[in-house]
């Protein structure tokens, strides 16, 4: 149903009679992130690969990252015509990243850097840390609150990717980016953790053709997956804080010798975790009860 109608509305847009219709709006609340009642059977976030395949024109997909940011997103698809508009968002309770005024001008924009989140304002990145789905912002929040912690000295950016297609070159989509713009967000030469809802190939496939690509990184859904915890469904992908960290640490050669240790941590952490679930069947209070704004965020234990 999908396929013929976005047919449709390509085919129509070229007949000068037809009026633009009002979008056809998917709100895909039920994700492949919480999986505390479905199994692995219902894990596919495919659906988003197989929209951006129809013409560009058609197509648009969202992944606000919290609670006004998608009502900045829905107002925009409920007014707008003659599009398909996907917008992905999970139905359980999540952080609220953004104030009202913020999460409009950051939606309108489609991508941004958050820079209360890096520190890199006043200095070139070290790496780039970005994300794009309610779940992959916060886990790459809260492997920036690590970084933060442990290693001060490291400069690290934060990319929030809300309109997808502006990963996509311009020639390729009316959203999409052109390559300087690209390039002064993602850099040209410096090591990107990319943090994303779906399948990690799409990614590479939207961005294939920019400078950096052969320094972007994607941790995404590697069809791993069970009815187990919140956290542990992201452990199992590699999506987690734990592990972007390991990967920004494997990444960034300067680091060296002195990051070491927190590799241990890390790693020691992956193995309390997975016992902790097994034996309590939720997951670690440090997980359930972190916030960006605690005294505490990023503290291993």
């Amino acid at each position: 149903m999908f396929n013929q109608h976005a047919k449709w509305l390509k085919m129509t847009a070229a007949i000068p009679w037809r009026r633009p219709l009002a979008s056809l709006n998917y709100l895909l609340a039920s994700h492949v992130w919480r999986q505390d009642h479905n199994g692995f059977t219902h894990q596919d976030p495919g659906f988003i690969d197989h929209v951006v395949n129809k013409k560009a024109e058609i197509v648009r997909v969202y992944l606000p990252p919290d609670a006004n940011c998608l009502l900045s997103v829905m107002d925009h698809c409920l007014r707008s015509r003659h599009y398909v508009n996907v917008v992905i968002a999970g139905k359980h309770p999540a952080p609220q990243w953004l104030a009202m005024d913020a999460a409009q001008r950051h939606c309108s924009q489609g991508i941004g850097i958050w820079p209360w989140a890096g520190n890199d304002e006043y200095a070139e990145p070290d790496v780039v840390m970005a994300c794009a789905g309610d779940v992959p912002t916060l886990e790459t929040l809260a492997a920036v609150s690590i970084l933060r912690r442990y290693l001060p000295q490291l400069k690290v950016r934060v990319i929030n990717v809300v309109d997808l297609m502006k990963l996509q070159s311009s020639s390729e989509h009316p959203h999409g980016l052109d390559d300087d713009d690209f390039d002064q967000l993602f850099t040209r030469d410096k090591p990107v953790i990319f943090a994303f809802h779906g399948y990690p190939s799409l990614i590479h496939r939207l961005t294939y053709r920019r400078t950096n690509h052969d320094n972007l990184h994607v941790h995404g859904y590697k069809e791993e997956g069970t009815i187990t915890t919140a956290f542990d469904m992201t452990v199992l992908n590699a999506l987690d804080r734990f592990h972007l960290v390991i990967d920004v640490i494997n990444r960034v050669p300067q680091l060296g010798e002195q990051a070491a240790y927190l590799k241990q941590r890390l790693q020691d952490k992956l193995l309390q975790h997975k016992q902790y679930i097994d034996e309590n069947g939720q997951d670690l209070p440090e997980i359930r009860q972190w916030n960006w704004a605690a005294p505490d965020a990023g503290t291993l234990g």
